[in-house]
């Protein structure tokens, strides 16, 4: 896949062979991966944390009215969770991750699996990391109020 930066959105975390769990769509989509990173806040130029999906064409999701599949929601939540587990011991990590071994996690998927790494092929990865990880920090109080919410809202639907 190629993951390269964009004005809005600088990959940091990504599952770049998404488009081999892409539910019913699996190897057979227009999406070739998922993306965490940084995005360009409106308040006076701070980044903040954004999700994108990339196409195989070069098209990005920029549209913000587009409609995604519900599975891919979930996949983008699977990939929220795993890397803010990631970033609550990188700190033990000289970089914030192993250079020599990106990989995260494999998450397993319809027969396959969705391969969470950090994206080396951001030429800043370094420094993008840490930004990333601050603004993770940044807003920990209120992305943990969500999970918490859905963890509570997934134990009584029985999972």
């Amino acid at each position: 896949m190629n993951i390269s930066t964009s004005l809005h959105h600088t990959p940091v975390i990504a599952a770049e062979n998404y488009a081999q769990v892409d539910g019913r769509y699996a190897r057979n989509t227009d999406v070739s991966g998922i993306s965490l990173g940084l995005g360009q806040g409106k308040d006076q130029g701070k980044a903040g944390i954004s999700a994108k999906i990339w196409r195989t064409a070069g098209e990005s999701t920029s549209d913000p009215t587009e409609e995604l599949p519900i599975h891919r929601v979930l996949d983008l939540a699977l990939l929220i969770c795993r890397s803010s587990l990631h970033f609550q011991d990188a700190y033990r990590l000289p970089k914030l991750y192993d250079p020599d071994h990106p990989l995260i996690d494999r998450i397993g998927l319809q027969g396959a699996a969705m391969n969470v790494s950090v994206c080396t092929d951001n030429p800043a990865i370094d420094q993008d990391i840490k930004r990333f990880a601050h603004a993770l920090n940044e807003d920990g109080e209120m992305i943990g109020e969500r999970l918490r919410i859905l963890a509570r809202l997934l134990e009584e639907m029985g999972y």
